[in-house]
């Protein structure tokens, strides 16, 4: 795999964030997998890069009434963490580079803990890297002496996957109450991908989920909603509330072991305001197999509101890796 990719850098790293807010907020620690490589080469000792973060946040102060009753942004301690960065990376030596450039960060529990307003930072990075021992895997100077092959084609990736979430309601337009216990979700992916090169494929996928907590809140059963010591209680919403169909425009970087899949897309089958929305899905594919992966994503709705996560397995149809010419 390296002489197909020759700049990927993969890794584990960890980090320590602050928010000037230790006591409602905490001081997390980031624990993730990262991987970076070389977007464009811009001269001899300089290339425009990325890097991106999955992993998780521990040591976050969630939400207590009595405790922390300020915090209304995270319900959880331990939230999912993602970061995408782009950065100026210049080789200083062959082994010692100087790296600076911009990046977005969120965290959020992906609904599994009420309140999740999710935290996004955008902030600036300056670093120096050092590399050890003979390799030269992030040399921009480093010439590549074998170059694949590469056909282009188009394969079809289909995955499963399912998560539960909590859920908040506004009866009446009063303040937002968390409804007791946890909803199932349950998706199915169907994505022609075309595959433009051994590093990128784009295509449009059918998106199937059924959501337990759809539109809940149009089916409240109790008349006291709001009064002390009273739970809850709503009539199951038909099966088109809480179903929906949609179709969404994929853009994926495929690197070794992991590709990064986004998408946008429209429900066109859905009955409801709670499914009746543009939607956006954000997702890491690892591979296991040449077809079959591990689908680690998180979908949001109107490009703000945290929505559900999305865990499962996938297969690819006609995946298949790009020969080597010598």
């Amino acid at each position: 795999m390296g002489k197909l990719y020759p700049y990927a850098v993969q890794g584990i790293g960890v980090g320590y964030n602050t928010f000037s807010n230790t006591k409602e907020m905490g001081n997390p620690v980031s624990v993730y997998v990262f991987q970076t490589s070389r977007i464009a080469t811009i001269s001899p000792n300089l290339s425009f890069d990325y890097e991106w973060n999955f992993g998780a946040s521990f040591g976050w102060k969630k939400y207590d009434e009595k405790k922390n009753p300020m915090n209304m942004v995270v319900g959880s301690k331990v939230n999912a963490y993602i970061n995408l960065g782009f950065l100026l990376n210049w080789q200083m030596t062959s082994n010692t580079s100087l790296r600076a450039g911009i990046g977005l960060s969120h965290y959020s529990n992906g609904n599994t803990r009420y309140p999740n307003s999710g935290v996004n930072t955008l902030g600036a990075s300056i670093g120096v890297t050092r590399s050890f021992g003979s390799g030269k895997a992030h040399d921009v100077t480093s010439s590549v002496s074998v170059k694949p092959l590469f056909r282009q084609y188009i394969s079809y990736d289909l995955i499963v996957y399912g998560a539960t979430r909590k859920k908040g309601v506004f009866p009446d337009n009063q303040n937002p109450i968390l409804v007791p216990g946890s909803f199932g979700i349950l998706g199915l992916n169907f994505n022609p991908l075309y595959n433009f090169s051994r590093y990128f494929r784009a295509g449009l996928s059918l998106d199937i989920q059924y959501d337990e907590s759809a539109n809940i809140g149009k089916h409240i059963a109790n008349d006291n909603v709001g009064a002390a010591n009273v739970d809850l209680k709503f009539y199951r919403p038909s099966f088109k509330e809480q179903f929906s169909t949609g179709l969404s425009v994929r853009a994926e970087i495929v690197m070794p072991v992991f590709s990064i899949n986004l998408g946008i897309g429209k429900n066109f089958i859905c009955k409801g305001s709670d499914t009746n929305s543009f939607y956006q899905t954000f997702v890491l594919k690892t591979n296991i197999t040449k077809n079959i992966f591990l689908h680690t994503g998180y979908q949001l709705y109107r490009f703000k509101d945290p929505n559900n996560l999305m865990l499962g397995i996938g297969y690819r149809f006609k995946g298949k890796l790009p020969k080597l010419a010598y």
